[in-house]
């Protein structure tokens, strides 16, 4: 693909797109495979960057991993990780390197994880210190919060609750969720302060029930793992990504469509589904049926003030679409955008204010005023494949757009331009 990606003012929008597997559901469903007894068939998975690297680091964890017919066969460990000494670089994949961190710290090894060199600015301190409350050995290799992680043989106490903080990442209680199990006995986690994300939590709790360990929460501020061990659901599916039926569903509400992505629907594990109210509030009209949601535009676009804590990827989405509205908008809540792949909240406003929005931006919110469209924009992408696949949406504003390094899309949606080309004129 060329360094800079150069899309035509589109007319409208109008098709349907089959999405790739779901991103959050595929890494934990691996994971929970190499840690279960028995051999799991997983069907549906994504094939992207961020299941490669999970997917490579389990095997050299001495999980097997075969090709057969339309599935991934992973023969699981039935406990903790065989192999005790390994170096895995996992990417800028959150959802590989933070569990695995976790599970790596019950298995009695010497592990060593890290990333890219943005992975190594993503917090993890709060995660390791949950551990260390527990008896953990991790030692920082280099900024101390942050991966690379040196993990040593040690043997971890659960005879008090596991503390851990909610307000930064979601993904560190998963983690600890996913990993307790492998204590071999009764566990609780005790959440400090909010737990942002929570839909991100569900799936968790989702994936973990799949395989045999029920979760029991009080609210969201405390959970109790029963003794349970993962065993093996025989077949599992992976449903589509509801982050990546965002940029296919804000294209009917800009291009008129209808637009329906298949693969995931009313009956979705994922928060991201969610979307849709947002949708609904710009004054688009969406439908859903079992492994379905379609979108279509009704005019302009109304401006919004949400709350949207609770799905951030595809509040990306909606940043691009409030260039549209009638009126400014505002996205409150959205502070975890600044510790993904990119600072989310600097590089949209910056972006955005290149296309002619008048753009104010907060720790934890953006206000977007909408102006007149600029053509031709070259759009800084960080690195970060939401920001391409949302900025892609300002094609349907009827002005060209430029992506600067289109490839990053291959995170989670390889595919993804021709995807979008398939369903716009």
């Amino acid at each position: 693909m060329a360094e800079v990606l150069e899309l035509k003012a589109a007319r409208g929008a109008r098709g349907s797109v089959r999405l790739p597997g779901s991103k959050s559901i595929s890494n934990r469903v691996l994971l929970a495979a190499a840690l279960a007894a028995g051999e799991s068939a997983v069907r549906g998975l994504l094939d992207a960057e961020d299941t490669r690297v999970m997917r490579e680091a389990l095997e050299r964890l001495g999980v097997p991993i075969t090709e057969r017919a339309q599935a991934l066969s992973v023969h699981g460990a039935g406990g903790v990780f065989r192999e005790k000494k390994a170096d895995l670089f996992l990417g800028n994949a959150g959802t590989a390197l933070r569990p695995l961190t976790a599970a790596l710290a019950f298995s009695e090894g010497e592990y060593f994880v890290s990333g890219v060199p943005r992975m190594h600015e993503r917090p993890i301190g709060d995660l390791v210190d949950a551990l260390r409350s527990i008896g953990a050995r991790i030692d920082y290799r280099g900024k101390p919060g942050f991966p690379p992680l040196a993990i040593h043989p040690a043997k971890l106490r659960l005879d008090a609750a596991v503390p851990v903080k909610g307000d930064v990442s979601s993904q560190f209680l998963s983690a600890l969720l996913m990993a307790l199990p492998l204590a071999g006995g009764d566990a609780t986690i005790e959440v400090r302060g909010e737990l942002i994300s929570k839909p991100y939590v569900e799936i968790t709790l989702n994936v973990m029930r799949r395989f045999g360990v029920a979760v029991e929460r009080d609210g969201w501020s405390r959970f109790h793992i029963p003794r349970a061990r993962y065993s093996s659901p025989g077949t599992i599916y992976v449903e589509g990504d509801a982050s990546s039926a965002s940029y296919f569903l804000a294209a009917g509400a800009l291009g008129g469509g209808p637009v329906r992505v298949e693969g995931v629907g009313r009956e979705s594990i994922q928060g991201d589904v969610r979307f849709a109210d947002v949708l609904e509030a710009m004054g688009a009209n969406v439908r859903m049926g079992d492994g379905w949601i379609e979108c279509a535009g009704r005019g302009r676009l109304h401006p919004i003030d949400m709350d949207l804590n609770h799905i951030p990827d595809a509040a990306m989405t909606a940043a691009v679409l409030a260039l549209f509205a009638d009126g400014p908008s505002r996205l409150r809540n959205i502070a975890s955008w600044r510790v993904k792949e990119t600072d989310r909240i600097a590089a949209m406003a910056a972006e955005l204010r290149k296309l002619g929005a008048q753009v104010e931006d907060g720790s934890d919110y953006l206000r977007i005023v909408p102006g007149e469209l600029k053509p031709g924009v070259a759009i800084d992408t960080y690195d970060d494949h939401r920001m391409a696949m949302s900025y892609a949406l300002v094609a349907l504003g009827g002005v060209p757009v430029r992506i600067k390094n289109p490839e990053c899309v291959a995170k989670t949606f390889p595919d993804y331009f021709a995807a979008l080309a398939s369903i716009t004129a």
